[in-house]
């Protein structure tokens, strides 16, 4: 399959090492969309750092014009992504998105591809694992075990909130797997997602409320 045949390819140009620093705006990235749907509500929310306030939130209907296929996600969902990127007056220094990085059987996941596109540090932030054992995460929060896929290092399972199923955190591009779990960590805010995702996932689903209690700046 050519999609599969690209990503083995892509994946030999992804960087999975240094740390992000001099971070002024993060955002997060995620969409809307059944398995069997064809049409899609994408979201990217941005925030200053290190205060986490909003400062831009753009959302898209539109099309989907790849079927779902567990393996190929960004190949649904990278293009109105990158569509609503190019929308937003306010680029992120750093992305989180919603799905895996190198997390992935071809380390290629949808956070990969699109750091590589978008040639900016991504991290994938995801609610489930694709691929990959670990070991039982403790239930404290911070607590972490090595997701292993063979005898290779793909990411962190991190539960961030006591009581909450832990996340499943890898790079995307340029950024380690360590400065990717830190960063994650260090923008929860007492829930189990990284703000900016959080916020993502409202939006996404027609459910961030825009009023002052949230955005306290300009939100278009």
């Amino acid at each position: 399959m050519q999609a599969i045949a690209l990503q083995r390819e892509l994946a030999r140009e992804i960087v999975t090492s240094g740390e992000v620093r001099d971070v002024h705006l993060l955002g997060g990235a995620d969409i809307s969309a059944s398995r069997g749907s064809r049409t899609a509500r994408t979201a990217i929310v941005v925030l200053s750092f290190p205060e986490l306030d909003i400062v831009e939130v753009k959302t898209l209907e539109s099309d989907l014009c790849f079927p779902y296929i567990p393996g190929l996600l960004s190949f649904r969902e990278a293009p109105p992504i990158l569509e609503l990127f190019g929308k937003l007056q306010n680029k992120p220094d750093l992305l989180f998105v919603d799905g895996q990085g190198t997390a992935h059987p071809r380390r290629l996941g949808i956070a990969s591809h699109l750091g590589l596109w978008l040639d900016i540090p991504t991290i994938g932030c995801a609610k489930s694992r694709l691929c990959g054992v670990h070991a039982e995460v403790g239930l404290a929060a911070g607590s972490r075990e090595e997701l292993k896929y063979g005898e290779d290092v793909i990411g962190e399972v991190v539960r961030t909130r006591a009581g909450s199923k832990p996340l499943y955190i890898s790079p995307g591009h340029r950024i380690s797997l360590e400065n990717s779990v830190w960063w994650v960590m260090s923008c929860t805010t007492g829930y189990r997602l990284p703000e900016m995702s959080r916020l993502a996932h409202l939006a996404a689903g027609g459910n961030l409320p825009l009023n002052k209690n949230i955005c306290n700046r300009a939100v278009s």
